[in-house]
């Protein structure tokens, strides 16, 4: 007969410590993978919250997930300002990486009592890894983008060492060429701090436990693999286990849909199957206004339904401007009826899954992309920003969307003009309806059950 001892060991659960970074797109796949932790694997999660956050929307997402997932523990470390002069000019997500690195080692190690294990986001690898180690506390790293942007992050040191004249494109060995035109802007900047992160992190990454990845084999098979046998490592042939753990399912709070307003599911309740194009650059950018114009111009000449959801600013605490100011006059006026255009936050996974909804234009960050492979909703691929053109390669590479690579984003000359989105997102609508009805299928994409890697 088992002792009181062995029952009580028999019983515990793991406790697992997450720590997310700044951004709504570190943010929901550590939510979706608490989740899953804590409903799937019966494990005790604590979520590290660092203070204050960036925008809004973070905020709001956090007081929901904690509210709808009481079980969780809720760890609030309290930044110091962010006024040094080194942070004067720099991005509001990139300083608050900065700080939440610098606080980590000082502030965290008291709140790890009894933890089993650690997983930190990808932007705090490099401090994290080394106080997990001193701790003897095991240390996982959660990539929140591609497999095939991983691949990059964890090649970048090696590849900046055998590059000259300031380096070129990125030869990765097993993914293969990703061109420097495709490398997040800021890593053209030896001097920038997002280079000078991004550096730091990929070197520190051979001494994680193991790395999860918000992908599925099938999806990226040549990244996948390069990265399990260690080909992209600064230590060849030598790196911790690789764990594909998507797509992490999208969670949905009651308590998120209470404050959202509901005029957009009613409108989409009442559009035919398949005719609405959802636009959407995301929460963590703005378009320039020309370009805004420009897109605006070209979604009316299109003639389709759309769904857009617009941003007016970098960070949604600034964002004051109405949508008439942002959008022109008379631009309302001339699409209603067959258009709703609207700066709230949006449900977007449960967008996406609407029967309506036909294509996404998006700016393919990988929350986004990952709620569209699920929905079974073809993409058509805009980058703007980071690892937005790596991650439009899979996708078009997969099948899953089209990618226009000619078509600029931040940092470059030229302004896509609205004649020839306009034209685009005919031609594609098109191109998809002639697809579907060859196939007869209603939703076309993957299965994101038939998808799933191994993982959580």
């Amino acid at each position: 007969m088992a002792s009181s001892d062995d029952r009580a060991g028999a019983a515990r659960r793991p406790r697992i410590v997450l720590v997310p970074s700044a951004g709504m797109g570190h943010l929901a796949p550590f939510s979706r993978l608490a989740v899953a932790l804590s409903t799937v694997h019966a494990c005790d999660v604590s979520l590290v919250v660092f203070l204050p956050t960036v925008s809004s929307a973070e905020s709001a997402h956090l007081d929901s997930l904690f509210a709808a997932l009481p079980s969780m523990s809720r760890l609030d470390l309290r930044l110091p300002p962010l006024d040094a002069p080194e942070f004067a000019g720099a991005d509001p997500f990139y300083a608050h990486y900065e700080a939440s690195r610098r606080s980590t080692p000082l502030l965290l190690p008291p709140l790890l009592a009894g933890a089993d294990a650690l997983i930190a986001d990808i932007s705090l690898a490099s401090v994290a890894i080394p106080m997990a180690n001193e701790l003897h506390l095991p240390c996982y790293v959660l990539f929140t983008s591609s497999a095939t942007m991983f691949s990059l992050y964890a090649y970048f040191p090696a590849h900046l060492e055998a590059a000259t004249g300031g380096g070129g494109d990125a030869d990765v060995p097993g993914v293969g060429r990703i061109p420097r035109s495709s490398f997040p802007q800021a890593l053209r900047d030896p001097g920038n701090l997002f280079t000078q992160q991004f550096v730091s992190n990929g070197r520190s990454l051979t001494r994680a436990d193991g790395i999860l990845v918000n992908t599925f084999d099938a999806l990226e098979p040549e990244a996948v693999a390069a990265l399990r046998r260690g080909d992209v490592s600064s230590r060849p042939g030598f790196f911790p286990p690789v764990f594909t753990v998507g797509l992490l399912s999208p969670v949905s709070f009651p308590a998120a849909r209470a404050r959202a307003p509901a005029d957009y599911t009613a409108w989409l309740d009442a559009q035919p199957e398949r005719s609405v194009v959802y636009v959407s650059f995301g929460s963590r950018k703005a378009l320039a206004r020309e370009q805004l114009d420009e897109l605006a111009r070209g979604l009316e000449a299109s003639g389709c339904r759309f769904l857009w959801v617009v941003k007016g600013a970098v960070v949604d605490r600034d964002d004051g401007a109405g949508l008439g100011e942002l959008l022109g006059e008379g631009f309302l006026e001339r699409v209603q009826g067959r258009a709703m255009v609207t700066k709230a936050w949006v449900e977007q996974g449960e967008v996406l899954k609407h029967p309506a909804v036909g294509m996404f234009v998006s700016h393919c960050g990988w929350n986004s992309l990952t709620e569209a492979l699920a929905s079974g909703v073809p993409v058509l691929a805009w980058p703007r920003f980071a690892d937005q053109r790596v991650n439009a390669g899979v996708v078009a590479r997969g099948g899953a969307g089209v990618w226009v690579e000619r078509w600029s984003w931040e940092g470059e000359e030229g302004v896509v003009k609205g004649d020839e989105v306009a034209e685009m997102v005919k031609s594609v609508t098109r191109r998809l309806g002639r697809r579907q009805r060859a196939s007869g299928r209603m939703r076309p994409g993957p299965s994101p059950a038939a998808g799933r890697g191994t993982g959580a």
